[in-house]
């Protein structure tokens, strides 16, 4: 079976999954930090952008991966996937030590909880 339409989103994420990488490799060597982030506060806040990406969207795209398996429609599929793409490229935007209700990084924690929630809803109608 082919996953048209989790791969069309899988590919964003795959670019701004290395580029959130790229930034914490950076920004390693400039600080000459190879494990943790010391004091640097800079690093702290890319490794957390990256980390927070890693924590959400390789579930939100098993869950579309399922929900296409299964069938499920299009449109919920495509929902999860914009909201998906939005919410990870605005989240690094809005994540910083000092403002934690930055309305980026609310946008992008909500938008990728509600994208995988649109795609358990979407396995979920698949069975009824």
């Amino acid at each position: 079976m082919n996953l048209e339409i989790t791969s069309l989103y899988a590919v964003p994420m795959a670019v701004l999954m290395f580029l959130l990488w790229l930034n914490v490799v950076k920004r390693r060597s400039a600080a000459k930090i190879s494990i943790g982030y010391g004091d640097d506060t800079t690093l702290h806040e890319k490794i957390r952008r990256h980390g927070n990406f890693i924590e959400f969207v390789p579930m939100v795209l098993v869950m579309m991966a399922l929900a296409e398996m299964n069938g499920a429609n299009g449109i919920a599929l495509h929902s999860a996937g914009i909201l998906l793409v939005v919410s990870r490229a605005a989240h690094p935007f809005g994540l910083h030590q000092n403002n934690a209700l930055h309305v980026l990084r609310i946008i992008g924690n909500s938008g990728s909880m509600l994208a995988l929630f649109i795609a358990a809803g979407a396995i979920v109608a698949t069975h009824i």
